[in-house]
């Protein structure tokens, strides 16, 4: 059996979450989060259009995680980001943040944007 170290290039993975937080690269971040080749910030939730659509053009996929459960996200939203050229993926925020750390592994084109569970 051979093993592989995993390389992040631009951005750094999920180390974990709980309660109310997650732990990117080390930092533990309260609330919902926004992460990515350009860096980790506070995320508004869905009211937050803008933060989104800032990374159009620098990103292929965007996982949401919606918390604890999967849910949909408002209609509009998906719509406004889909127009701007965004793959949207959702699901719960644990698996947005396993599948957002595999693809960065891959040196994907990816972002997250996640609600705490």
């Amino acid at each position: 059996m051979r093993l592989n170290e995993v390389v992040y290039s631009d951005a750094v993975p999920i180390d974990g979450y709980g309660a109310g937080f997650f732990r990117v690269g080390g930092e533990v971040k309260d609330g919902a989060i926004l992460t990515g080749a350009k860096g980790t910030s506070t995320w508004g939730g869905y009211i937050d259009q803008a933060s989104l659509l800032a990374l159009a053009g620098d990103v292929d996929v965007l996982f949401i995680g919606t918390g604890a459960e999967i849910a949909h996200i408002p209609s509009e939203l998906r719509q406004v980001l889909e127009e701007a050229g965004l793959g949207v993926e959702v699901m719960n925020s644990p698996a947005a943040c396993r599948t957002y750390n595999v693809l960065l592994s891959e040196g994907r084109r990816i972002a997250l944007a996640a609600l705490p569970v």
